[in-house]
């Protein structure tokens, strides 16, 4: 099934149409975070340069917790198992049924993220999305067992087609041959020299991708798989996508002039502080101070001289540093808002609300949107699908039946579509208040119930058994009726009680 071309040369041909995406990820890394993206012909024993400023890794860092935080929130399911619309409709007016369907579903939901906790994939998933901010791809591979993989675009090729599918994938790597299984010719197992090893995968037909790994141009022994398309365990991640292109572009490559023009100035600032910060003193010739007694002379030392013989030499470019720091915190403002950096929420003031900092902070998150939407589905759901398909094998979850409940991921462009809806819910129902202030009546013309069920919606949160229903409400306001009617039945029968005793008493009386 595999092709006859080998997988070395199929490498290094797809290679050269990496290379312009591969050196430019390579230049953003060192502006950022140098060891991400090593340069080509990289050792341990190679030393990586040294950025003059922070803020780029300062950014990566956390444009990529605050993408971590959102996609996989903790304590938090970041998906939901809905019914189709067909099913919905059968559950109409079987409350009780319907609430036990979802409570299952629920339990499913709890299960599937306690596997992805106890294969901490988010120390991986937090890799890649420092890959994809810098790099702009990024390839994850999960396993049957253990972790993500995740491996640099300097390890792998892809072609894809002009929508963007993903057509073949080739992995190069390095392993030694004490790790390769048995039996393949030409390897020698007791070889301290380590050797490459190829996986590729490719689209079979519309429905199925082939995998199979190969070393020496020989097939590896039970290496060969095959793969639903929305069960594939190898996912090529872009960062930003550009129609007809095989790879992504970065987030960082965006903002690369910024980084550049901050590297040179700050390069040349501080070399300019070095220069000044050092002390030399200038001593007239023929003066009467000796340059031996001012050189050796201590603190408070009493030395014979004339003080307009010796002065301090100053590089007096203080107006030209001036400048150039002035750049520099107008180029460092450009990027803190680029990288969501907290510094670039609060304005320069004396007093700066809360209500103002949360506003500017939800407008800068808003503004990465696309992302979220890209991430979503390239690897929030497929990893939902694939862990759910192997836990159902493994029967660890029970198996739900084809096509009536699907995943639908809740965090994203989702969430942020909800905390929008809130926050102007909230900012609405402020105004009524104020407005019922005046006018009592205001208040009577709010759905109370219909309230309640939007700032549940607006949270995020399941009603399903929380909320009471409206047969509910009446059921209870019935049984209040007639509790109330019972003890008022009861009140007029105990404040009855003398007097009809009395009258029995002189009713008796009389008889005597």
């Amino acid at each position: 099934m595999h092709e006859n071309i080998s997988c070395a040369k199929r490498y290094s041909k797809l290679a050269t149409d990496r290379e312009i995406y591969l050196d430019r990820a390579r230049e953003c890394s060192e502006l950022t975070l140098p060891a991400l993206i090593t340069p080509e012909g990289f050792s341990s024993a190679t030393d990586l340069y040294q950025p003059f400023q922070s803020i780029g890794a300062r950014g990566v860092n956390n444009l990529a917790s605050k993408l971590m935080l959102l996609l996989f929130p903790p304590n938090s399911p970041f998906f939901r198992l809905a019914m189709d619309t067909k099913t919905k409709s059968e559950l109409d007016g079987e409350g009780q049924l319907r609430a036990e369907i979802e409570q299952g579903l629920a339990l499913i939901e709890r299960e599937v993220m306690g596997e992805i906790e106890n294969r901490a994939l988010r120390v991986y998933v937090f890799e890649a999305l420092k890959h994809l901010i810098v790099g702009g791809n990024v390839l994850i591979h999960l396993p049957k067992k253990g972790g993500l993989r995740v491996f640099p675009l300097s390890s792998y090729v892809v072609k894809r087609d002009p929508s963007g599918e993903l057509l073949e994938v080739i992995v190069e790597e390095v392993v030694s041959p004490k790790t390769l299984p048995e039996g393949i010719d030409g390897i020698d197992y007791s070889s301290e020299k380590d050797i490459k090893i190829y996986t590729k995968v490719y689209k079979e037909n519309k429905d199925y991708y082939y995998a199979y790994q190969e070393v020496e141009g020989q097939i590896v022994p039970d290496s060969e798989g095959r793969y639903k398309n929305n069960l594939l365990p190898w996912v090529a991640l872009r960062m930003v996508h550009l129609d007809n292109e095989d790879y992504g572009r970065s987030f960082v490559e965006e903002y690369l002039g910024d980084l550049k023009s901050l590297e040179g100035l700050m390069e040349a600032l501080v070399s300019s502080a070095a220069a000044s910060a050092k002390l030399v003193f200038l001593v007239r010739p023929n003066a009467s101070v000796k340059r031996r007694d001012l050189a050796q002379s201590k603190n408070g030392d009493v030395i014979l001289g004339q003080p307009e013989d010796v002065r301090v030499l100053q590089t007096e470019k203080y107006p030209d540093m001036r400048v150039v720091l002035e750049t520099v915190q107008r180029i460092e403002e450009r990027l803190a808002f680029a990288f969501l950096l907290n510094t670039a929420i609060q304005r320069q003031a004396e007093r700066v609300t809360a209500e103002e900092i949360r506003y500017m902070a939800q407008e800068l998150e808003s503004a990465l949107g696309g992302v979220y939407s890209i991430l979503s589905q390239e690897l929030q759901l497929p990893l939902v699908n694939i862990l759910m398909d192997r836990m159902q094998s493994a029967q660890k979850i029970p198996k739900l039946p084809k096509g009536t409940v699907t995943p639908v991921i809740v965090t994203g462009v989702e969430a942020l579509g909800r905390g929008n809806d809130l926050q102007k819910l909230r900012t609405y129902i402020l105004d009524l208040v104020q407005l019922a202030n005046v006018s009592p009546e205001t208040i009577q013309r709010i759905d109370f119930g219909d309230l309640v069920a939007r700032l549940a919606t607006g949270h995020g949160i399941d009603t399903v058994g929380l909320i009471k229903t409206e047969e509910q409400l009446q059921a209870e306001l019935q049984q209040q009726q007639e509790a109330q009617q019972a003890q008022m039945a009861q009140q007029t029968i105990q404040s009855a009680a003398p007097a009809v005793m009395k009258e029995v008493v002189k009713g008796n009386q009389q008889a005597q």
